[in-house]
């Protein structure tokens, strides 16, 4: 993981540091020459670390230098951090240089002892890391230039032979492609199919079956098998194209002379080409293939395999085919063939066993193929329940097993994608996981920044989340009517793989463990039940590094000292995931805690006060606290959050008081949940001047929204959500609303029009409108045609909606309209 993490840490830390070498501060003239110092120190150390990562895994002295290194480095990036407080969180947001972040701390009002107790910190940084620096000469490490890094290892090369009885549960699968590959598209000369799926998901295989099945034989006058992988040079791909097709050697001749005999090659013949194995995201360097390849008859096929979804929409002329998993009958057929020899030694117990392990595998053939040949002619039972009991990433592996084939796509992303994906084993296996606190963990641990400050953290965030899920990460999507992921889960080897290439970087801690790496950063804790319990004396020692601390849903009820314990321990925490705690107050340690960036408290029913000294956390930007019903009320100083990004409330109160200038100036997302008051304060809404998203849901008493609602001039995203009693005045409600782009109201029985406010400022901006559940609603307003940028509209389930205006389904949108009986089938 030196690769993942440490680089762009020494990234971060040296834009950090320069910027602070040039400021022009009060600094002592000694301290500005170990600014500098550590600047060149840091440098230097940048040139090397992707050679020391391509050496490490064959130099043990070098992987602990690494080690070493990536220790002081965080080191210098919590001192860093140290020098950033006071910051103003618009300049934050913005990543204004370190001048504007250190001027407050080393201003006239600061005791001059103090500015050379910093300096003296510095010093002491930079003279660590220069022993480090030095030491890289041991290792005749070179200096190289930043490319995103790509292993490009020789991969073993695919072939189209396949032994059909061999595979299980691909039939449907061979039967739906042989179609497509048999079917006439007027509209395409040649039609390329892409068939997409996670790594070790059986595309390659299933290519194999349709390629050698005889109607297919049968259909093509010419078939082509090449393995691309990740050299996608034309000249490469043409030659073996000619040479699958001739099985001549084309290695002699330049592009010119080959692409004259691929035109002769492919003249006149119905050809199916399959391109096995696709990385390449380059779109023209496929176009300019593609030309090469239309020489042929009508009705020609190219399929392309491919772990991408990114590739599969460049590649593709129709919906590419998403490859599924194989059922648990499936699954379990195939693993017990790779297991044993006949079906005569199934052993009872053992099949038993078998049965728990193929879930861990997520539908992955190659997965059942791993762990099955694992235990292939073994019938000890212990040896079957260690396979059961660990995970794959801890099972040693060879280079064809699942692991080190998943790792392939790994290796494909750049290095600000991988630590997104290696913290992904922060999450908990199998649970619906809301992509909005993937994004905001990122945002939290450094992992995402926005260099000139020219992009918004989260739309930098939710770039990353779909390059991942382009990808496979993630599974079971749910999307919202706008198009917006809302939540996901990790595949289970998705999860193992990143809990594997993150090292102990990020770990997994059992409530037996009884040694933990001090290197550990990131940790995620298990115990079936800690009621009553001291704090486990294995978290407390060597622990003071760690910058994520969060437990499972099994360890139920703390008691006060264990919070106490966390807050005082673990200093340099970023996240602190406490959730269904059973206090009636959270300890007023938790203002010690001065570079938290993310708090969840969510689901601590019991919780009614929120200690006053958590609004020193002025670093915090993620504050969770959904389902805390007992909540009386947010601190008196809770404007004193001045980088507070994401707000998730449910309280009996929610006055928000403003302390400064700031005060929630940088506030970005809104959500009340189950919160039980009757009207927003309308004092409060006009500082929310950046607020992007407010969704308001299952607020039973809400009878009206406020008018100062119209300060929310910023504000994309409005979802309303089963209010029982809220009700638009009329001739009011959401005026101003300048920015609105989703629109939600849903589950509002007392709703009989429209907001009036919508006809003056949403018409020029709305692109998603969602209105459902909406019992006493009559009628649309005839200046729901003037909605001129509408993408999709939806009106569902409103009983007594009995007037469209005419010309409705004209709009340029998708328009959808359900459970709306008295519109007598106009619909």
């Amino acid at each position: 993981m030196a690769e993942t993490f440490l680089f762009n840490v020494t990234e971060e830390v040296l834009s950090k540091v320069s910027s602070l070498a040039l400021a022009e501060i009060s600094l002592a003239c000694t301290t500005k020459s170990e600014v500098k110092k550590l600047h060149n120190t840091l440098s230097t150390i940048k040139a090397v670390l992707l050679d020391a990562n391509e050496q490490q895994t064959k130099n043990h002295e070098l992987r602990d230098w690494l080690e070493k290194l990536k220790d002081a480095v965080y080191d210098a990036d919590d001192l860093m951090d140290d020098l950033s407080t006071g910051v103003s969180p618009r300049k934050t947001q913005n990543s204004i240089s370190v001048l504007e972040k250190v001027s407050k701390f080393f201003s006239c009002s600061n005791p001059l002892a103090y500015r050379f107790k910093i300096g003296h910190r510095i010093s002491q940084i930079r003279k660590r890391l220069d022993e480090i620096a030095a030491d890289r000469k041991n290792f005749h490490l070179t200096e190289q230039a930043y490319i995103n890094p790509v292993e490009n290892r020789e991969r073993d090369q695919t072939h189209s032979f396949v032994t059909a009885s061999d595979i299980i549960g691909r039939d449907s699968d061979k039967e739906f492609v042989i179609r497509l590959l048999l079917s006439n598209n007027d509209d395409e000369h040649v039609s390329i199919i892409p068939i997409v799926g996670l790594g070790g998901l059986g595309k390659t295989t299933l290519v194999k079956l349709v390629y050698n099945d005889d109607q297919v034989i049968q259909g093509f006058d010419l078939k082509m098998w090449i393995s691309v992988s990740e050299d996608f040079s034309i000249s490469k791909v043409v030659e073996k194209i000619l040479k699958s097709a001739t099985g001549e050697t084309f290695s002699h001749l330049d592009m010119d002379q080959m692409q004259i005999c691929l035109c002769d090659v492919l003249n006149a013949k119905r050809y199916l080409l399959v391109l096995d194995d696709v990385w390449n995201e380059d779109r023209n360097k496929w176009i300019d293939l593609k030309e090469l390849l239309m020489n042929c008859s009508s009705g020609s096929k190219i399929i392309v395999t491919t772990r991408s979804k990114t590739v599969a929409t460049i590649y593709s002329t129709m919906p590419p085919y998403n490859l599924e998993g194989l059922s648990d009958d499936d699954c379990l057929s195939l693993f017990l063939k790779c297991a044993f020899r006949k079906r005569d030694d199934w052993l009872p117990n053992l099949v038993e066993i078998g049965k728990e392990i193929v879930k861990k595998c997520g539908g992955v053939p190659l997965a059942v193929k791993t762990l099955g040949s694992l235990l292939y002619m073994k019938t000890d039972e212990q040896e079957w329940l260690h396979i059961r009991d660990n995970e794959i990433w801890e099972i040693d592996q060879k280079q064809t097993d699942i692991l080190p084939i998943l790792r392939l796509s790994y290796e494909q992303m750049s290095s600000y994608l991988r630590q997104c994906f290696a913290y992904c084993s922060m999450f908990p296996k199998g649970f619906e996981i809301p992509r909005e606190v993937f994004i905001n963990l990122w945002i939290a641990q450094g992992f995402i920044q926005s260099p000139n400050g020219n992009k918004q953290l989260e739309n930098i965030g939710n770039q990353y989340f779909n390059e991942l899920l382009s990808r496979f990460c993630f599974q079971d999507v749910v999307e919202a009517f706008d198009g917006e992921i809302l939540a996901c889960k990790i595949h289970n080897l998705v999860h193992d793989l990143a809990q594997s290439v993150a090292g102990s970087e990020c770990f997994n801690m059992k409530s037996d463990a009884k040694i933990i790496s001090d290197r550990v950063r990131h940790l995620y804790f298990h115990a079936e039940d800690l009621s009553g319990k001291e704090f486990p004396e294995a978290l407390s020692f060597k622990m003071r590094k760690l910058r994520t601390f969060r437990y499972s849903y099994k360890v139920g009820p703390v008691n006060r000292n264990f919070i106490e314990t966390i807050t005082l321990k673990f200093r340099r925490l970023r996240v602190l995931v406490l959730t269904s705690l059973e206090l009636d107050e959270l300890p007023s340690s938790i203002g010690h805690l001065r570079k938290l960036r993310y708090l969840d408290l969510s689901h601590s029913s019991r919780i009614k006060i929120l200690p006053n000294s958590i609004c020193k956390l002025v670093k915090l930007q993620t504050l969770n606290l959904i389902n805390c019903e007992q909540l009386q009320q947010l601190p008196r100083n809770i404007g004193n959050l001045v980088s507070l990004r994401t707000l998730y409330l449910t309280s009996q109160d929610v006055s928000m008081r403003k302390k400064g200038p700031e005060s929630f100036s940088s506030l970005h997302s809104l959500l009340l949940y189950n919160c039980d008051f009757l009207n927003l304060p309308s004092e409060g809404l006009q500082h929310f001047t950046s607020l992007r998203v407010l969704r308001i849901y299952e607020c039973q008493r809400l009878t009206s929204l406020p008018k100062s609602i119209k300060y929310l001039t910023a504000l994309e995203k409005l979802w309303i959500w089963n209010c029982d009693e809220l009700n638009f005045l009329e001739g009011e409600g959401l005026e101003g609303l300048k920015s609105l782009q989703s629109l939600l109201l849903m589950g509002l029985p007392k709703m009989v029009s429209m907001p009036v406010g919508l006809k003056e400022t949403a018409a020029k901006t709305l692109k998603f409108f969602r209105i459902a559940n909406c019992a006493s609603l009559t009628t649309l307003p005839d200046w729901f045609l003037d909605f001129s940028l509408l993408q999709r509209l939806y009106v569902e389930d409103c009983p007594s909606l009995s007037f469209l205006p005419e010309g409705l389904q004209n709009l340029n949108a998708k328009v959808h309209i359900s459970g709306c009986p008295k519109l007598d089938g106009n619909c």
